[in-house]
């Protein structure tokens, strides 16, 4: 990390967006896209998160290492607001968390595209989409169970490589 002074807004957004995602440690919260906001007010920083969904158990964690880093890189004094509109969407996640969680054998999301102003539609059943297998590339893939280490995630199979991953569920 480029050495700034301790007190820039620049250096604060540097920071947080290198903390990484306690269920998802190949990516940064900012790949994720639950960092929304970085911002100084006096002499504190204040940090504006979206959680993947309004229950997640990691949103503790997730504060707590913002805190953390920002501490350890010299700021004294460390907010964490959450907010919960307009809610995460896994469209939020960048092009290079997408790029990693392939990389890592975890299937990515497909971008779903803007949504109407609402409430966030929840789907039951399974998705009739195809998911390419993140190992050799294979759509002929089966799921396992509908979720699978979090609640985010689902478990599938590849039929072509017999290999299992798993898959991050489009919301």
């Amino acid at each position: 990390m480029t050495a700034m002074a301790p007190s820039t807004v620049d250096y604060a957004r540097q920071v947080a967006e290198q903390v990484l995602d306690p269920e998802l440690p190949v990516l940064t919260l900012a790949e994720l896209g639950v960092l929304r906001a970085v911002e100084l007010a006096g002499d504190t920083v204040l940090v504006t998160i979206t959680p993947t969904y309004s229950g997640c158990p990691a949103l503790d964690e997730m504060r707590a290492d913002l805190r953390k880093g920002l501490r350890e890189a010299g700021f004294a004094h460390v907010e964490v607001r959450t907010v919960l509109s307009p809610a995460w969407t896994t469209d939020w996640i960048s092009e290079d968390g997408r790029r990693k969680l392939t990389e890592h054998g975890i299937a990515p999301p497909r971008r779903i595209g803007p949504r109407l102003a609402g409430p966030v539609p929840l789907r039951l059943d399974p998705p009739s989409a195809v998911v390419p297998c993140p190992r050799c590339g294979s759509r002929d893939t089966v799921e396992l169970s509908r979720f699978s280490s979090t609640a985010c995630k689902a478990l599938r199979s590849c039929s072509a490589c017999a290999e299992p991953f798993e898959h991050v569920k489009e919301i």
